[in-house]
């Protein structure tokens, strides 16, 4: 047995006729919002209300170095980790612009950067170890680490909910952690290595060629079962992608609508999917990223992203940007006019 519980409970369905029947009965045509009634209907079952709202949304962003990226799969050194985490503590990153714009909380957490960055008022030291060891010779990390980790997460969330957050995303930082990622979604749905393998940050036609050939290295090491979410995580992932993992199940077990960022996110998602298939009730897949592997794991979770803006950043900005569209999903749910209230009539067709 596991030390963390993963059990996650379905949504309660039994608002969803009401909820369709408020969504159908407002002054529009049948599904003229599209995938705006999908959104306010799926919150509305989260809430367990006919009029949700999001509150306090937040942002976690998970900052983790991997062992394996000394060995040249990413084109930038693992210096740039702890580098944007001071980014990221001074303001200046994307995450910050976009969740600043759109009035998100923020925080950074040091999942397990190579770096010593002392205690710091705005970062939240969570480091598990400095950097995962290199899959390409063995494990990521030890059972007890994963575990550690998703344990960790899950705290954090905890924490969040208790201040009022209803609604929470991820985002990451880590170089190496496209391969990381592409490994696990490899495992997790069976698609082909090559499908899953992207440039990440932003590697040429032989760096590519690189990473896929490192990755097929570390991949014919492997023993394991290719099925096992936990087993896969450990051999292959980062403590950023353990802790988002266990942060994201325990979103889904406090009904936190949970918000999914691009590839890294979702190697996390699918995890958290393997493990307690009713996570997916509570989460929103935001974007469809450009990294190459992103479609793969959206086939096998059967996601479909609201908005497709060609992002690969990371960061959580995919999830930054989605948040006007949940918050337009509650606001016409709970604002708009029916027919009745407005007096116009209904279609007699």
């Amino acid at each position: 047995m596991h030390s963390t519980p993963y059990a996650v409970a379905p949504v309660d369905r039994s608002l969803e006729a009401a909820l369709r029947h408020k969504i159908d009965a407002k002054t529009k045509p049948l599904g003229a919002l599209g995938r705006l009634e999908d959104l306010a209907l799926q919150v509305g079952l989260v809430q367990q209300s006919l009029t949700p709202a999001l509150a306090q949304p937040h942002i976690v962003v998970f900052a983790g170095d991997h062992g394996a990226a000394k060995a040249g799969i990413s084109a930038y050194p693992q210096d740039v980790t702890w580098q944007m985490v001071e980014n990221f503590l001074a303001g200046g990153a994307a995450i910050n612009v976009f969740a600043r714009a759109n009035g998100i909380g923020l925080t950074v957490v040091d999942a397990g950067v190579a770096h010593d960055f002392g205690a710091r008022p705005n970062l939240v030291d969570a480091k598990i170890a400095p950097g995962t060891a290199n899959y390409l010779e063995g494990a990521a990390m030890t059972g007890q680490q994963r575990d550690a980790a998703m344990a960790r997460g899950a705290v954090l969330v905890r924490e969040l909910a208790a201040q009022g957050c209803q609604a929470v995303g991820f985002g990451e930082m880590g170089i190496g952690n496209t391969a990381a990622a592409a490994l696990i979604t490899h495992c997790l749905t069976g698609a082909a290595l090559a499908d899953c393998v992207g440039r990440g940050t932003g590697l040429d036609d032989a760096g590519l060629a690189r990473k896929r050939e490192l990755l097929g290295q570390a991949l014919a090491r492997y023993d394991g079962a290719h099925g096992d979410a936990l087993a896969v995580l450990a051999r292959f992932g980062g403590f950023e992608i353990a802790m988002m993992a266990g942060a994201m199940l325990a979103a889904a077990q406090l009904r936190l609508v949970v918000l999914v960022d691009g590839f890294i996110c979702g190697a996390a998602a699918l995890v958290a999917a393997r493990l307690a298939p009713a996570f997916l009730d509570y989460a929103v897949f935001c974007h469809a990223s450009a990294e190459a592997g992103h479609k793969a794991q959206l086939a096998a979770l059967e996601a479909h992203p609201l908005v497709d803006l060609g992002l690969r950043l990371g960061e959580g900005t995919g999830a930054a940007l989605a948040w006007p569209l949940l918050r337009a999903a509650c606001a016409f749910l709970d604002e708009m006019a029916s027919f009745e209230s407005a007096g116009v009539s209904e279609s007699v067709a």
